[in-house]
């Protein structure tokens, strides 16, 4: 009885699903199915390889700009006032008609002096519902402006 049931499944199986029709179209879609992934790894490739070259153009983008900012940087290097600022700088030397003036230090009074004390600022608190009758009514710019 297996044996008959076994060849009936076979049977019905060979004449209902492994026809020449089922045959052309599992071929078609395997084709397909083989082509979308071909240009899936494409479309992969070509991301990762637009992105390594945005990468390289930043880079050579940046190289320019440091280079760029190197021949400033030389130009300014060569001109009289960097000269000028330079050996004011390392030697102390001053022009025609200046003169140099030297303070004693500081005392603690000057010291703090300099130094502002803060204060503190109350602020009102008030509900959401105020908040927002404020915004409304436009009691904030009224408030900002004093």
């Amino acid at each position: 009885m297996k044996k008959i049931n076994i060849r009936r499944a076979y049977y019905q199986f060979r004449h209902k699903y492994l026809t020449l029709n089922n045959i052309v179209v599992a071929i078609g879609l395997s084709i397909a199915a083989g082509w979308v992934w071909g240009s899936l790894g494409v479309m992969q490739r070509n991301y990762s390889l637009q992105k390594e070259l945005d990468d390289k153009s930043r880079q050579l983008i940046v190289a320019e700009l440091d280079a760029a900012s190197a021949k400033l940087e030389q130009r300014y290097y060569k001109t009289d006032e960097y000269k000028e600022l330079a050996v004011r700088q390392r030697l102390g030397l001053v022009t025609p008609g200046e003169s140099v003036v030297i303070l004693p230090p500081n005392t603690e009074s000057a010291k703090n002096a300099g130094k502002v004390a803060l204060s503190t600022v109350q602020i009102e608190e008030k509900s959401n519902f105020g908040q927002w009758i404020d915004f409304l009514l436009g009691n904030n710019s009224k408030n900002l402006s004093k």
